[in-house]
């Protein structure tokens, strides 16, 4: 059993009233340490979440979150807060280490229930990348459980990785999604096995550059002990696992869209193979799947379940649960979720489609399509990805704050594309944005919401947004258009 750090006593400030905020509070006060919360906000809502705190005789400061709390030992921040921020300064300044929720997490297995095969800490299977990695992770706790083991699914997927540490389950192996905020602040964090699907600009203006993000995206491999798994279709990937400080004996394992070299994982004939985890990787390949067994079955969901599978063979899940784990997995809402089929037209919410890289993946997946685009760039550029998609254009509705920066980019390459651009950011404006897209659209053709911005400037999030375009999609439905 690993040696557990001692809690009580030490003085820790935990940055932000956030999800993981709370639940890092919450459980390092149940170990005996004196919790400080700062938020630099004082909204209702900060301000009810600070009286259940309180009530559990938990500090909280609001609207301060630049001062370090006098006797501070450690500072446990929230994913969104930038290094850049004055408490982690402050934190400097005085000797005073910054670590994040999956970090804490880290160091607290073992703390509940024996978990493991082994009775020892449940060993992590971790998964990060610009775009799918939700999916993945829920794919790969899939094939898992079809495999019989004891799992979950964690960690950014939105359940804290803390809550799951410290519940008691005896879980066998853990499936867990890491952003690039929190391996940022995870220095201590060893995988058994571990993924980066894709690299691609996003989140820019909290790493600072390209270069600062991918290096944090690279940290998921640091120490690894079985198989680095990279994407053999982005080289970055694979020149992060060339990198990376692991253990003795880890291997490189590559996935691809197309035939597989030994050590890779690829399709044949319509078929996922493996020719990495088999006796004779130079000779032998192990039939895992078909493709129609992966839901939706578009190339960038295809590499999903690859990926998926790689951690589960590096585990050594056999090969019927990879099939098995793949047929029972469905995906998320607002992930290329079929909505409904109207007049002879398919309507496709992928909302979930907030960056030029998966919104590019999900534009790939359809032949025929009206695009509905926009909201926050988020300092994206869109002129990439309007010219690999121009040719399956058949008419584009924008909407939100920054959608003339896609017009400007369909007028350089896809002119003789018809837009509608909708001078609106209220959000009844879906339903006006769905019905210019019916009337663009033809039989046979595939209405996409794939808006390739974040959504704040018009919902609360994607999820929202998503939900909206399938009320306007159903009112479609009612009036029989």
């Amino acid at each position: 059993m690993t040696q557990q750090p001692v809690w009580a006593g030490q003085h820790i400030t935990v940055a932000g009233l956030g999800v993981s905020g709370i639940s890092a509070a919450r459980a390092l006060a149940g170990l005996g340490a004196d919790i400080t919360v700062v938020d630099g906000g004082d909204s209702p809502v900060l301000r009810e979440r600070a009286e259940k705190l309180r009530a559990e005789h938990i500090s909280v400061r609001l609207g301060d979150g630049a001062t370090l709390p006098p006797g501070t030992t450690l500072v446990v921040t929230s994913p969104g807060w930038k290094p850049t921020s004055p408490l982690f300064a402050a934190a400097a300044a005085a000797g005073v280490q910054v670590v994040g929720d999956v970090e804490i997490a880290w160091r607290l297995r073992g703390t509940g229930a024996p978990q493991g095969q082994d009775g020892g800490p449940a060993p992590w299977l971790a998964v990060t990348g610009t775009n799918g990695k939700t999916t993945t992770v829920r794919m790969l706790a899939s094939i898992l459980a079809a495999a019989g083991l004891r799992t979950t699914a964690v960690g950014n997927i939105g359940t804290p990785i803390i809550d799951v540490i410290l519940s008691g389950e005896p879980y066998d192996v853990l499936a867990v999604e890491l952003s690039s905020y929190q391996l940022h602040w995870a220095p201590s964090l060893r995988a058994h096995s571990a993924a980066v699907l894709n690299l691609a600009p996003d989140h820019l203006d909290w790493h600072g550059s390209m270069e600062a993000y991918a290096a944090d995206k690279g940290r998921i491999y640091t120490g690894n002990q079985v198989a680095c798994v990279y994407n053999d279709a982005d080289k970055a990937t694979e020149d992060l696992v060339r990198e990376a400080d692991v253990e003795e004996g880890c291997r490189a394992i590559g996935f691809t869209l197309s035939a597989p070299a030994p050590s890779q994982l690829g399709v044949v004939d319509g078929v996922l193979v493996d020719r990495a985890f088999v006796p004779d990787r130079q000779s032998q390949a192990q039939e895992l799947a078909e493709v129609s067994d992966v839901q939706p079955p578009a190339p960038h969901n295809i590499a999903n379940a690859l990926a998926a599978a790689a951690l589960a063979r590096a585990y050594g899940v056999p090969a019927t649960a990879v099939r098995d784990g793949l047929r029972a997995f469905r995906p998320d809402a607002h992930r290329m979720q079929h909505v409904a089929d109207v007049s002879g037209v398919a309507y496709i919410d992928d909302s979930k489609a907030t960056n030029t890289h998966a919104a590019d993946a999900s534009l790939a997946a359809y032949g025929s399509i009206v695009w509905i685009a926009g909201g926050l760039a988020k300092g994206a550029t869109f002129d990439e990805l309007v010219a690999r998609a121009a040719s399956r254009l058949r008419g584009v509705v924008l909407i939100g704050a920054d959608r003339a920066l896609i017009r400007e980019a369909l007028a350089r390459h896809a002119p003789e594309v018809p837009v509608v651009d909708l001078d609106r950011t209220d959000t009844g404006a879906m339903a006006a944005v769905v019905r210019e897209a019916a009337r663009l659209a033809t039989p046979g053709d595939t209405v996409l919401l794939a808006p390739a911005c974040a959504s704040m400037d018009m919902f609360t999030n994607y999820n929202v947004r998503g939900d909206a375009f399938a009320e306007a999609v159903r009112g479609l439905t009612a009036e029989g258009a």
